[in-house]
């Protein structure tokens, strides 16, 4: 190793120790690879406490046993129980528009392999294959959806795009089924279709899209432990709930409630943030008449002294919104070690990006739940362009379990190119659903929510910010100081109002 390797190796190690923090013997394998030497020595460099650091740099390879940890928690402490199972490692670079093609193609390589695995799905062929042809037949294609529109005699007629070419695909208003669920496809997602050619064009007999499958018993723990859900906290401005948040966090304490109030508190082991833990700076055009803290490390510092009392034992596992310093296309990175630093002095806090993927609550008979954590800012997008969403009857504001399964259907966190801002990774596309959760947590829309789809359980949280100008605009009806909590020994979900 270059001797410049090996003197960061070297502090590294010093660091751990100084935090008297105790590692396993893998550590020294896993310092000999070039990578993780720089990566690690980068969070040395910003100061990231030791827990944090091995939680997010060595989710997988390095398990921590002793000293700093032990010190910190007691020893039934659930930080230990939660491990990493994705979370993006950003590369920056210089995006060109080649980054762009190769973004959507990985997308579409992504999206093919799920629904190849679809049993409805033989006989799958090339849309180059169809182009001409004149005998009609049965086929199976999967393609990219391009474009949709309503013909005058309101049928609809869709383009469809593979890696071979494009063709036309006639849904008919007479075929109920798939012609609503016709109207429902955005631009951009990948499904299949299954249909009788025609001169150059399919009439489509069904519209199959990537889904999650069905599952069968739900996975409980052995053992009753509860999980709450936060998010929007929006701590700086000034309609900030701090009564509501100081009440919570009084309960979280044993402090306040009835007898059953206080036993379920004690009975908590994670709390889930999922985005915006403060309000921002310029955001939107004159939010700074909006704040009462007007500086972004100082918005953070209050942040971190509130959740400071959080009982230690309880692991909080955070995300960041759209509202967080740093960027906001996604995934985002964790928050922002240089304006969030206070937050990286919580020693059961567990800060990844958005979105990510944790295992929580794990044992040696049991092998936890995986939980899928997004902020949900592509939900405004999808609550008012899905015809089956917005026609729904139900406010805006609670859509979002509509939207949370919608989306686990479509296997992506933000299917149409223009319902969030990304960043074209040329090797993934890292909003698609490769992986099934268990449960699938999110926030942003200010209301709380909680449903089930094929045994995954969507979790919406609210907020504690009063209504803005902005939302009142929009028509949302957020219900400020409601906090979801999982009970993962049942899966029932119970909403403390606060």
């Amino acid at each position: 190793m270059p001797p410049e390797l090996e003197s960061k190796k070297k502090e590294i190690i010093k660091y751990l120790l100084d935090q008297r923090v105790l590692v396993k013997p893998e550590l020294l394998t896993v310092l000999a690879q070039p990578e993780k030497v720089e990566a690690l020595y980068q969070h040395v460099q910003q100061g990231t406490p030791a827990s944090v650091l091995l939680q997010q740099a060595l989710p997988q390879e390095v398990t921590v046993t002793g000293g700093q940890l032990q010190a910190l928690t007691r020893p039934d402490s659930y930080v230990s129980r939660v491990k990493v199972v994705w979370n993006y490692q950003d590369k920056p670079k210089k995006r060109t528009p080649q980054d762009f093609v190769n973004y959507f193609n990985a997308r579409y390589k992504a999206l093919e392999g799920i629904l190849q695995g679809r049993q409805e799905l033989q006989n799958l062929t090339s849309i180059a294959r169809l182009i001409h042809k004149r005998d009609r037949e049965t086929v199976s294609v999967i393609g990219m959806v391009v474009d949709t529109q309503t013909t005058k005699n309101e049928n609809i007629m869709m383009v469809l795009e593979d890696k071979s070419g494009q063709i036309k695909v006639m849904i008919t208003k007479n075929k109920l089924e798939v012609y609503e669920a016709a109207k429902d496809l955005v631009d951009d997602e990948v499904i299949g279709i299954i249909g009788t050619t025609g001169n150059n064009v399919i009439f489509a007999n069904n519209i199959i899209v990537p889904d999650i499958p069905l599952t069968g018993e739900l996975k409980k723990s052995p053992d009753e432990i509860h999980a709450a859900v936060l998010s929007c906290i929006h701590v700086g401005s000034k309609l900030f709930q701090r009564e509501e948040f100081e009440r919570f966090l009084r309960w979280l304490n044993g402090k306040t409630g009835t007898a059953q109030q206080r036993e379920l508190a004690g009975k908590v082991g994670y709390v889930f943030i999922a985005g915006d833990l403060v309000d921002g700076i310029g955001i939107y055009p004159g939010q700074e008449d909006e704040l009462e803290i007007k500086d972004i490390t100082e918005q953070y510092n209050e942040c971190a002294r509130l959740l400071s009392r959080i009982p230690k034992h309880i692991a909080l596992i955070i995300c960041p919104g759209n509202h967080d310093a740093g960027r906001i296309s996604e995934p985002q990175p964790a928050l922002s070690p240089v304006y969030a630093k206070a937050m990286y002095s919580l020693p059961n806090a567990i800060l990844l990006g958005n979105p990510c993927i944790v295992n929580v609550h794990s044992s040696e008979n049991f092998p936890g739940f995986d939980v899928l954590l997004y902020h949900g800012y592509s939900f405004d997008d999808y609550g008012e362009i899905v015809p089956s969403i917005k026609n729904s009857g139900k406010n805006i504001s609670d859509r979002t379990p509509l939207i949370m399964k919608f989306l686990l259907q479509r296997r992506h966190l933000a299917p149409s190119h223009t319902s969030t801002l990304y960043i074209p990774d040329s090797e993934q596309d890292p909003l698609v659903l490769n992986k099934v959760p268990d449960f699938f947590i999110a926030g942003h829309i200010h209301k709380s929510n909680a449903a089930t789809y094929r045994g995954v359980g969507l979790v919406s949280g609210s907020c504690f910010q009063g209504k803005t100008p902005f939302q009142e605009k929009m028509g949302h009806e957020p219900d400020p100081g409601r906090v979801p909590i999982i009970n993962l020994q049942t899966r029932a979900v119970k909403i403390m109002r606060f």
